[in-house]
């Protein structure tokens, strides 16, 4: 059910969160995978992001292929460019780099994907996607070449995800980038999720409950957590609870 929730924006309910472990095919070998499979099955979590900023191996393939055979999680691609689009993902976050102005990646790469996409199965989410500094520079906003908006600047990301609604967009994916020093702040996040009425996807920085849960406080409906995990796996556990804790309040409350 948590798939199709997401799938369909416009009947989502106010107040469901969502959980999203994001896999870099570069930094996981099959025994570490093969770990986090097995933690996923006894504390659930609704997605496997899969991609990365700079994806250098040709690991991507085999990582879906081992997901698919150990769990019924959801894949859903998490893509840098067309190169990375793989057919036997369940869906792809369509991705539209809304915070810069890089016309490649608000929509040049979707230019070249459009046939692939057309022609396969995956379910499209298209998704405004919005880099936050997070007081380094990332890997993400090196390579795209694109300045980051300021962290204490939420009237800039509440605009810009107002821009990305208007235009179309049925997500907002909010980054700070993977090994990002702070998560988003609460005060940027809540300014956005008031701003659109679209699923908002926080990511970056989230490395510990206390974050995670101020990110879900100030109205994250997707909660991303891809470094720390594959650095220490048990806060897959730690963030599983504590998603579910918030789900079964609201369904308490219906």
């Amino acid at each position: 059910m948590p798939f199709k929730e997401f799938c369909q924006p416009e009947q989502l309910h106010p107040g469901r969160k969502f959980f999203a472990v994001l896999l870099d095919p570069d930094n996981l070998d099959e025994a570490a995978c093969l770990n986090l499979l097995s933690l996923s099955e006894i504390n659930p979590i609704d997605f496997f992001f899969i991609g990365g900023s700079l994806v250098t191996s040709s690991y991507q393939a085999a990582l879906i292929q081992l997901i698919k055979a150990n769990s019924n999680t959801p894949i859903i691609l998490f893509p840098s460019s067309s190169l990375h689009i793989d057919k036997d993902a369940d869906g792809i976050l369509l991705l539209s780099l809304i915070s810069g102005r890089n016309p490649d990646l608000l929509i040049g790469q979707h230019v070249i994907s459009a046939p692939i996409l057309k022609t396969s199965k995956l379910k499209i989410f298209p998704t405004g996607y919005m880099l936050v500094d997070s007081g380094r520079q990332t890997t993400a906003s090196y390579m795209s070449g694109t300045t980051p908006i300021p962290y204490d600047k939420p009237t800039i990301a509440a605009c810009t995800a107002m821009a990305g609604e208007q235009l179309g967009l049925r997500y907002i994916y909010m980054d700070g980038g993977s090994g990002a020093q702070k998560p988003i702040s609460a005060e940027m996040i809540s300014a956005v999720k008031e701003a659109v009425d679209i699923p908002v996807i926080i990511g970056g920085g989230i490395n510990t409950t206390e974050k995670a849960k101020v990110v879900l406080d100030a109205g994250a409906d997707v909660i991303v957590v891809g470094n720390h995990i594959e650095k220490n796996p048990s806060f897959l556990a730690e963030v599983s609870h504590l998603v579910a804790s918030y789900n079964v309040a609201l369904d308490v409350h219906r």
